[in-house]
């Protein structure tokens, strides 16, 4: 099978001006790309694959009956795409995709098989701790009932299905 991963904006406003943002982008930062496959990280991925002119996509294909593990790297921070850059910025929310084919029959597209996404923000780390600090902060003042409808930190992220 062959599974596709972008990395894409979450917030409506910013998926009708994609485009034009990481145009915007390719023309800040020439030969960069804003995700990547971590290859010595990955695990049973076959023929991985990056567009020159798709900055955001990556491709591979896997064998659903082994082992197969994709780590990505995203190259751009979340604040990249704000208006103002003064310091301080919300930063916009990214959302890490995964579509996922099968091979169509001779002449037939590719069949669809599964998509799953992520939400996610992007950080310099000094940046990222501070957020996590904050963040934590703010959970534990909230009432215990409260506190129950966040999600603990964990070490992998596991991607729910895209409806």
């Amino acid at each position: 099978v062959q599974s596709v991963v972008r990395v894409v904006f979450h917030d409506r406003r910013l998926q009708y001006s994609e485009q034009q943002q990481l145009e915007g982008w390719r023309w800040s930062r020439p030969g960069d790309r804003i995700l990547d496959i971590d290859i010595p990280l990955s695990v049973g991925i076959l023929e991985p694959q990056i567009h020159p002119t798709l900055l955001n996509t990556v491709e591979f294909l896997w064998d659903p009956s082994r082992r197969t593990s994709v780590f990505v790297q995203v190259h751009c921070i979340s604040t990249e795409f704000t208006l103002r850059k003064n310091g301080g910025e919300k930063g916009v929310p990214f959302r890490i995709q995964i579509d996922t084919f099968g091979a169509g029959g001779k002449g037939d597209p590719p069949e669809h098989l599964h998509s799953a996404s992520c939400l996610v923000k992007v950080f310099k780390p000094k940046g990222a701790d501070r957020k996590q600090k904050t963040d934590r902060e703010k959970v534990e003042k909230q009432p215990a009932a409260e506190r129950e409808k966040f999600q603990p930190a964990y070490e992998t992220t596991v991607l729910a299905e895209v409806g």
